[in-house]
């Protein structure tokens, strides 16, 4: 346990000189330029780093079923902060690949304006009209070929269950006509369960399933296609 608050402490320590040292600059040359591409290579290489440091090793299924030339919605399963690893493993393969979260994030200085620059959407769950803003921002984002990484449960789940999805992901999806593509990881629960600070050495499972089409769906389908998607999630967890 010492072992692993110690390696916790150092990659926390980390993320925090790199954030502080390279997002102002980071920030400045995308205001001048208009580019953004470098916060992503900047935020992949921190969040390998940082996840090397704890400890933490990934296998991954599926990984073909990730797309660069196809606007997709991917749905994650959420039980730990450790979930972020799957932005870090499928952006090579979808360069385009942009994130929702929490509008709370923004409170953080240099964190938040390198999320927003970087075209992620915030989104303010407790107030739903903002909340059906950034869907509709975000459906406009995959209608011009970005896709999105979310976790329609919301927030991370207790238990080995998920929670109720939410339908914005859903909506998104159904607006622009893209696919969802179910993700689930299994282990990062163990590693950093909710309400831990330090993560425990091990390794994670990311299982990356066949594209849920919604070519044809209207409004009144986002049930009937969160369901499905649940349905193939829980198959993939089993």
């Amino acid at each position: 346990m010492l072992v692993a608050w110690c390696r916790s402490f150092v990659a926390y320590l980390f993320l925090c000189v790199f954030v502080a040292l390279l997002g102002p600059p980071a920030l400045l040359f995308a205001f001048l330029t208009g580019r953004a591409r470098h916060l992503f290579v900047l935020g992949r290489f921190g969040a390998m780093t940082a996840r090397r440091i704890f400890g933490i090793r990934v296998t991954v299924e599926g990984l073909d079923q990730v797309r660069a030339d196809r606007p997709t919605v991917y749905c994650i399963n959420h039980r730990s902060n450790v979930d972020v690893i799957v932005f870090e493993l499928i952006l090579p393969r979808c360069p385009k690949l942009r994130a929702l979260y929490k509008a709370e994030l923004d409170k953080i200085p240099i964190l938040g304006m390198v999320l927003r620059t970087a075209g992620f959407v915030p989104v303010e769950r407790s107030q739903r009209d903002r909340a059906i803003v950034a869907v509709d921002l975000a459906a406009e984002h995959l209608k011009a070929g970005d896709s999105f990484l979310l976790a329609p449960e919301g927030t991370r789940s207790r238990t080995k269950q998920m929670l109720p999805f939410k339908k914005g992901a859903f909506v998104m999806a159904i607006k622009a006509q893209v696919p969802v593509v179910p993700i689930v990881i299994l282990g990062s629960d163990h590693a950093m369960p909710r309400g831990r600070f330090s993560a425990t050495p091990g390794r994670v499972l990311v299982r990356i399933g066949e594209p849920v089409p919604t070519t044809g769906l209207g409004f009144a389908d986002r049930d009937t296609l969160a369901a499905e998607v649940r349905q193939r999630m829980e198959e993939m967890l089993g």
